[in-house]
C-alpha cells in the first residue's frame, strides 16, 4: 500500500473531535506527503519586506527540498528566485541573508541579474541563447509588510488573502519597521503538534506565567470557530474601529487564515512583564492606546501579534516528522534606537520564555504520542475549538487534494 492510499484510509477513519492517529505525527512518508500536498502547494510566509530595504538585499526561504532567494530588484520589486543555477544546478547563495549586485554561481560563475535574467555564461557556443536560461521564479506576493511565496507551478489566488489582511495590517506600517531581534529554535515535535499547541490556551495558566500577565486564557478570546464575541470584545472592537483600526474577528471561509484585534488584560498595551509599551516610538500612525493585539494566523506557516509598539512574527518550518523549526522576529519602528527607545530584554523576554515553555510542551506531547500505548483522545470542544478548526482544515485539505489528480509543484 503506497503512502497516498494509506493517508486516504487514515483520513476516512479519523474520528471528528479527536486527535489524529499516531502516523500523522510520526511517519516520515506521511511527513513527506505533508510537504508535497500542503507546503509545496500553499502560500508560505517567508519574511518581511523591511529585511531587504535596498536593491540587491536578499534572504533565503527554505522549505523541504526547496530553497528560494527572496530579493529586492533594481526596480524596487521583491521577487523569489529558485536558488538553483541553470547550468548544473549548484546553489547560488549560501548565506541566509546578504546583499548582491548580481547573482553569481560560485561553481562556474554564471551570472544573473537581480530579476533572474542570465547576464553571462562563460565559454558557451554561439548557438547558446541566454534568454532560455534565466533563474526560475517562484510566486511572490506582499501584504502589510509581509512576504509570502509559493513554489507550486500554479499558486492559489492570493487576492482573498490580501483583501482580508491589508485593512488589519496596514495601520501598523510594517514597511517602516525593522527587525530588532530574531530567535530560532528547533522543537523536537511534528509541525502539526506545534500548531495544535498554538491554537489553544487550555494549557496557558499552568505553563505560561509570563504571557498570562497580559494575555487572558479565556476560551472565548482564543477560539477559532463558532466564535462568541462577548460584550467586552464587541466594545473593544467598536472603540478600535472608531480609531480607524480594523478589528472584528474574521475567519476566512477556507479556514486558512484569521484576523482579529483582541484586548490584553486590564490597561496593558504590550506583551511585557509590566504591560507597558516596550518601545517608546510607536508603530505607524497609531495614536489610540490599549488596542490589544491584532492576531493573524495563516496556515501552514505563520502566526503573528501586531501591537501598538511592536509586532511579532512566528514562522513554522517542518524539518522532519519529529522536528520543526520556529523562527520568531520582533519588529519595531525603523527609527527606534536600542537603549534609548527600547530595551531588548523588556521587548523579548515574554515570548522568549513562552516559546521555550511551548517547546517543552510540544516535545513531551511528541514523546507521549511515540508510545505504542497512544490512541487519539477527545478535544475539549470549548477550550480547544481552535485545535479542532486546525485539524479540520488540515484533514479537509489533504482529503481534497489527494482526491484530485497529482499536481506538479516544480516552478
Amino acid at each position: 500500500m503506497d503512502v497516498r492510499t494509506t493517508m486516504k484510509a487514515l483520513l476516512a477513519a479519523h474520528n471528528p473531535g479527536f486527535s489524529l492517529e499516531q502516523p500523522f505525527y510520526t511517519d516520515e512518508a506521511i511527513f513527506r506527503l505533508d510537504l508535497e500536498t500542503i507546503f509545496y502547494r500553499d502560500w508560505l510566509f517567508a519574511g518581511h519586506g523591511c529585511e531587504i530595504p535596498k536593491p540587491g538585499d536578499y534572504f533565503l526561504h527554505e522549505i523541504g527540498a526547496y530553497s528560494a532567494i527572496v530579493i529586492r530588484g533594481a526596480d524596487g520589486a521583491v521577487r523569489a528566485l529558485h536558488n538553483t543555477c541553470r547550468h548544473r544546478g549548484s546553489r547560488l547563495c549560501k548565506e541566509e541573508h546578504g546583499s548582491k549586485r548580481k547573482l553569481v554561481c560560485p561553481y562556474h560563475q554564471w551570472a544573473y541579474d537581480l530579476d533572474g535574467r542570465l547576464l553571462a555564461a562563460r565559454h558557451m557556443p554561439d548557438s547558446f541563447d541566454p534568454a532560455f536560461y534565466g533563474l526560475k521564479p517562484a510566486h511572490c506576493e506582499e501584504v502589510g509588510g509581509y512576504i509570502f511565496i509559493c513554489v507550486a507551478e500554479q499558486a492559489p489566488d492570493f487576492a482573498p488573502c490580501r483583501a482580508q489582511l491589508a485593512p488589519y495590517m496596514d495601520p501598523h506600517r510594517l514597511d517602516e519597521a525593522k527587525v530588532a531581534f530574531q530567535s530560532t529554535i528547533v522543537e523536537n515535535g511534528n509541525w502539526k503538534l506545534v500548531w495544535e499547541n498554538n491554537r489553544e490556551c487550555y494549557h496557558c495558566r499552568a505553563s505560561h506565567p509570563e504571557l498570562c500577565r497580559t494575555w487572558s486564557d479565556s476560551a472565548v478570546l482564543n477560539g477559532a470557530s463558532e466564535y462568541d464575541a462577548g460584550a467586552s470584545n464587541t466594545a473593544h472592537w467598536a472603540r478600535c474601529e472608531a480609531a480607524g483600526l480594523a478589528s472584528r474577528f474574521t475567519l476566512h471561509e477556507s479556514g486558512q487564515f484569521r484576523t482579529a484585534r483582541l484586548p490584553l488584560i486590564g490597561a496593558a498595551d504590550s506583551f511585557t512583564m509590566s504591560g507597558k509599551p516596550a518601545v517608546a516610538k510607536l508603530l505607524g500612525g497609531i495614536t489610540e492606546r490599549n488596542i490589544g493585539s491584532m492576531l493573524l494566523f495563516h496556515y501552514p506557516s505563520s502566526w503573528n501579534h501586531l501591537l501598538v509598539d511592536h509586532a511579532i512574527s512566528f514562522k513554522v518550518t517542518p524539518l522532519s516528522a519529529r522536528q520543526t523549526k520556529l523562527t520568531t522576529k520582533w519588529l519595531v519602528h525603523k527609527d527606534a534606537v536600542e537603549g534609548q527607545d527600547y530595551d531588548l530584554k523588556t521587548l523579548t523576554e515574554v515570548w522568549l520564555a513562552t516559546n521555550d515553555e511551548d517547546r517543552t510542551l510540544v516535545e513531551q506531547n511528541q514523546r507521549g504520542i511515540d508510545s505504542p500505548s497512544y490512541q487519539p483522545g477527545p478535544y475539549a470542544a470549548d477550550q480547544e475549538n481552535g485545535v479542532l478548526q486546525f485539524v479540520d482544515w488540515y484533514c479537509s485539505q489533504m482529503d481534497q487534494r489527494l482526491a484530485g489528480p497529482r499536481r506538479s509543484v516544480a516552478a
